[in-house]
């Protein structure tokens, strides 16, 4: 069976590490100005107008619309059959070497000894009936989450808003949260509305931090001074780094892939 690392390793070439700096969103990492512009914005629109109710946001790449990790985060979803369960087992092997480098740096971030429970945002449509393959590959495929996610979410019969709306009440948690921190994993951050408004839900249960990380930030090439921005990043992706790393950390060998 092909390890972790191996699996992750195919996606290597197309991901690009969000940084911050000048001209980049303080909270989702997206572009904001070109690179050296005077007195750029410190946040986007979406995240200047929306109340923050995430305590952290940690997107593991940016997804280029039009390339390769924004077809697959589309298409895991979309996509039956084999070529479907071939895609979510490698997202999960992206997030699984992530989190195992890098969850610690996001607990140390927020100054909490780590996080005991994991969920997912649910989906921004009604769904029928079944496992969302969000949380398939969190709670399923996902070695180093599955053992502490929880379904938490559940979408809201009173809440109309569009899907890249924000909505306090989009969603209504299941359980009562009693002062705990809670990893909460997101495939895509377009608005960050749906990551927000789950934030939201899990707070009024109590929680006591919330962090997301998201496998891809959703950005568009053509757009302003994108496609400069990224041919400058675009330098290998960095597994040893992430955006709370003050020096490399040192990763292990990721374990053996157990796919059931």
């Amino acid at each position: 069976m092909p390890t972790v690392r191996e699996l992750s390793a195919l996606y290597e070439t197309f991901m690009v590490s969000p940084r911050r700096g000048p001209g980049v969103c303080c909270t989702c990492l997206t572009f904001t100005e070109p690179a050296g512009a005077g007195r750029p914005y410190p946040q986007c629109y979406p995240c200047a107008s929306t109340q923050p109710w995430l305590d952290d946001v940690v997107p593991i790449s940016y997804s280029v619309a039009g390339e390769q990790l924004h077809h697959s985060l589309v298409s895991y979803k979309r996509l039956t059959g084999w070529i479907a369960e071939r895609i979510r087992t490698e997202l999960a092997a992206v997030l699984w070497r992530y989190l195992e480098a890098h969850e610690p740096c996001i607990a140390k971030h927020l100054g909490i000894d780590g996080f005991p429970r994991v969920t997912t945002v649910p989906s921004g449509r009604r769904e029928p009936d079944g496992v969302h393959p969000l949380a398939q590959i969190v709670g399923e495929l996902c070695g180093h989450t599955k053992h502490r996610y929880e379904p938490m979410l559940e979408r809201s019969s009173e809440s109309c808003v569009g899907e890249h709306d924000f909505d306090a009440h989009r969603f209504e948690p299941t359980q009562a949260i009693p002062h705990q921190p809670v990893l909460l994993i997101d495939d895509t951050w377009t608005t960050g509305a749906s990551a927000q408004s789950a934030a939201a839900a899990l707070k009024r249960a109590g929680a006591s931090r919330v962090a997301v990380v998201v496998i891809g930030r959703h950005l568009k090439r053509d757009w302003r001074e994108n496609g400069t921005r990224l041919d400058q990043l675009r330098h290998g992706f960095d597994w040893d780094t992430c955006l709370h790393c003050v020096q490399p950390a040192s990763v292990a060998s990721a374990p053996g892939w157990r796919h059931q």
